[in-house]
């Protein structure tokens, strides 16, 4: 990314109070293009997943329309984009029965929120919740499709109990959901199309299962970034749900879902020091800001707790954040490195792009946005909590 500014202007994300969020938005637009354009060759719509941007103006550039489709991972992203004029949400996450309250006043504002379960305790708590309201609350059987999470198996006869007892009792059963986790440990094109293969199979063979005891099943949601990047077919599959991809991360280039170039996300920090003994070169930027996610440490390069930039979004050779205290963090070059020592004068803009992106972002309340083809910087809001 290139400054639009001559040469002699001061870069526009000079002065702004560090550590601060920063989103590239040529960027995010173009990994959202990507992944639009490569579902809608396998004639699927995309649902996005909503949980790494938290953000109404990030939202409005990745859904299809300001009415959605969109999943989220809390209540309080559903309240928050239903506000917004969202109203085709699914919660992605196992129901708690003590949430339900707030299920049932979103859907009262006529937001059409579904939600996920896999036993019969949360169906008898959906179903009565559905009965007390009279509104048959949606509801979509979660799939363990590779043993990384919750879910129900594809042979298991618990998918037809609950499915079930959802139809009789009052509930919606609206179809089946798999997400499949497990991808994010591949190291190869081949394990990712396994892994999205997998994930498709599991989640059609549920929803037949589902139809063959006269239940209905029309949504069979699947997704996951690495998944949805790398699926070679989509048959029976009504939906892709997939989040990180629209900012990716090095836990995404580790795996070759994405290049480092494709970051969207990083966080801007000031060099406020060295230890020239130990070749440390210390920021503003610590486990506060950056989160203490890591996770590249069991990817073939571990990228500590992140890459580092210059002000304009390109990496230094092997610079890596290496070490982080609250408010503090660390640069040096990588173990095992050949490449020259880095000099970064105290006051240096640096951007360290993120190992997890949602975590990253979950460290601050507003991205300063670079905008696509002008360059100038504005700020989105985001939210957090649940």
């Amino acid at each position: 990314m290139s400054s639009p500014l001559a040469s002699n202007a001061p870069h526009p994300l000079a002065g702004i109070e560090t550590p601060c969020l920063v989103l590239d938005e040529d960027r995010m637009l173009h990994n959202i293009a990507r992944l639009k354009t490569r579902l809608s060759r396998l004639g699927v719509p995309l649902r996005p997943h909503l949980k790494t941007a938290k953000s109404i103006p990030a939202a409005r550039a990745v859904m299809d329309s300001p009415a959605g489709p969109a999943a989220v991972s809390t209540l309080q992203e559903a309240e928050m984009f239903a506000a917004a004029g969202v109203k085709d949400i699914l919660y992605a996450v196992g129901i708690a029965p003590q949430k339900l309250d707030r299920i049932a006043a979103l859907r009262r504002r006529s937001v059409d929120l579904s939600v996920v379960l896999d036993s019969l305790e949360q169906a008898a708590a959906v179903t009565a919740m559905a009965r007390m309201s009279n509104d048959r609350i949606p509801v979509l059987i979660e799939i363990d499709c590779d043993g990384h999470r919750a879910g129900v198996g594809a042979h298991d006869p618990l998918l037809v109990e609950i499915g079930r007892a959802l139809h009789q009792g009052g509930a919606e059963l609206r179809g089946v959901m798999a997400h499949a986790g497990e991808s994010y440990s591949c190291r190869s094109v081949a394990g990712l199309e396994q892994a999205a293969e997998q994930e498709r199979a599991a989640a059609v063979a549920c929803a037949e299962s589902l139809r063959a005891a006269g239940l209905p099943c029309p949504v069979v949601s699947v997704g996951s970034t690495p998944t949805a990047h790398f699926a070679r077919r989509l048959d029976g599959v009504t939906e892709v749900r997939a989040g990180v991809f629209v900012m990716f991360d090095l836990v995404m280039a580790g795996i070759e879902v994405c290049a480092v170039e494709d970051i969207a996300l990083s966080v801007l920090a000031t060099v406020i020091g060295h230890r020239a003994d130990r070749g440390w070169t210390f920021i503003d930027a610590g486990w506060m800001a950056l989160s203490r996610d890591r996770g590249t440490a069991k990817q073939p390069v571990d990228q500590g707790y992140g890459i580092v930039c210059d002000i304009d979004g390109r990496p230094y050779r092997d610079l890596i954040v290496t070490e982080t205290n609250q408010e503090h963090g660390i640069i040096a070059l990588r173990s095992g490195s050949t490449a020259p020592q880095v000099t970064l004068p105290v006051g240096t803009k640096v951007r360290i792009l993120p190992n997890h992106a949602c975590a990253t972002g979950a460290q601050h309340d507003r991205y300063h946005v670079v905008a696509a083809g002008s360059g100038a910087v504005r700020q989105w809001e985001r939210f957090r909590g649940w």
